[in-house]
């Protein structure tokens, strides 16, 4: 059986997107990983200032965002017009020809709107299916993909979806066709015991840690859909997944958290 080629898939959010000094250096480690990649990226904080800007008043439930009609509005202006397309053009003045992305384009990522029995989240997407062999060849042709947080219900709604969810779910399709390595990039070295410290990096993650640490509220909100998300793709193909700065990237030796089953 022929090898199966490997591939990247790298989620970046947190300040690293509000900090201009920083994404340009991310942009950079990202451009020179080796071989295949897929870059996906959040952009929630730069919608919540958007969105207080204009009256609207941002909610969060364990770290998802609410969105109503208006919000939606927000979020599809700054993630897939803003925020994209200045990541786009970064990469390609570091040599990687990239190509944006929603869920809608080419129906690469289909969602159905949540249905939660006790919380409407409104227009809020939980990833359905990815069009992976689109994907791969677009992949295969030597496009970047770079996708932001929205999907859609091939129905005509856009949908405002996690994008550590989006992340997941590409590496979980991927994984059918390449051998998928998931990083999770974001402002620390990696998930902390501490938040306040970070030099109390867990070095490895696994269920029963991760259980007991969401029993002492030692994990923050927005942590838990990410390691959700993480244990939830290695059990159903992801070869690895790591977590922290984005120096791991070209730097195989730097601290970040290995999440493991």
């Amino acid at each position: 059986m022929q090898n199966k080629k490997s591939i990247t898939v790298v989620k970046i959010g947190g300040n690293i997107i509000d900090d201009a000094q920083e994404l340009k250096h991310f942009l950079a480690d990202f451009a020179k990983i080796d071989g295949l990649k897929v870059l996906v990226h959040g952009g929630g904080k730069s919608a919540t200032k958007m969105a207080q800007s204009i009256g609207l008043v941002p909610q969060m439930i364990d770290g998802r965002r609410i969105t109503d009609a208006a919000m939606l509005e927000v979020v599809v202006m700054i993630y897939a017009g803003q925020i994209n397309k200045d990541i786009v053009a970064q990469l390609q003045a570091n040599s990687a020809n990239a190509m944006g992305f929603s869920g809608a384009d080419g129906n690469l990522i289909q969602s159905d709107k949540r249905n939660h029995p006790t919380i409407d989240y409104g227009f809020v997407g939980d990833v359905k299916k990815v069009n992976t062999p689109l994907l791969a060849t677009l992949l295969n042709t030597g496009i970047v993909p770079v996708f932001c947080a929205i999907t859609h219900d091939k129905n005509g709604q856009l949908l405002n979806t996690n994008a550590d969810t989006i992340a997941s779910e590409l590496a979980i399709a991927l994984s059918e066709v390449f051998e998928v390595t998931l990083s999770y990039c974001f402002e620390k070295p990696g998930v902390l015991f501490d938040a306040e410290d970070d030099s109390s990096v867990i070095a490895k993650m696994n269920p029963a840690l991760y259980a007991k640490l969401k029993a002492e509220k030692a994990i923050h909100s927005g942590m838990i859909p990410k390691l959700d998300n993480c244990f939830n793709s290695l059990s159903k193909g992801v070869q690895k997944i790591k977590i922290g700065h984005h120096k791991m990237l070209q730097d195989a030796n730097a601290v970040c958290t290995i999440i493991e089953l």
